[in-house]
């Protein structure tokens, strides 16, 4: 139980993290993709790829997010969080913020913590699926 408990902060802490992200980012969607533009103009990352990422970035954390917090797909939710953190951690390099790294690398290890632990993902919508079947 204690286990179970300990997974279900993990979870609940990334997942919420990751929705608050993309629900503050949402609203101000063109605004946040023209500043991201803006931030890798002198990168080696073409423009044709900054944009729509840009774009796709806050809808991505904001999905994941949610499905975390409601223990919904949670494995796919978890490797799809690592996925978009993978990037942020490239685009970060190619940037030279080295100061954000860390905690992009904090919140991967909580992602794969989750997928690791998936056994310990007793408190979710998925069990709830999953009896049905």
């Amino acid at each position: 139980m204690q286990q179970n408990t300990s997974y279900l902060i993990v979870r609940l802490a990334i997942g919420i993290s990751m929705f608050g992200h993309g629900l503050v980012r949402l609203p101000k969607l063109q605004a946040f993709s023209a500043g991201i533009v803006k931030s890798f103009e002198n990168s080696m990352l073409p423009e044709f790829l900054t944009l729509p990422f840009s774009y796709v970035l806050p809808f991505a954390e904001f999905t994941f997010g949610l499905l975390l917090i409601l223990g919904l797909f949670t494995r796919v939710a978890s490797i799809g969080i690592s996925v978009v953190l993978m990037s942020l951690i490239f685009g970060s390099t190619l940037v030279e913020n080295w100061g954000v790294i860390t905690a992009q690398l904090v919140h991967v290890a909580f992602a794969v913590y989750v997928i690791h632990n998936i056994k310990d993902n007793t408190f979710a919508l998925d069990n709830v699926i999953n009896k049905k079947h």
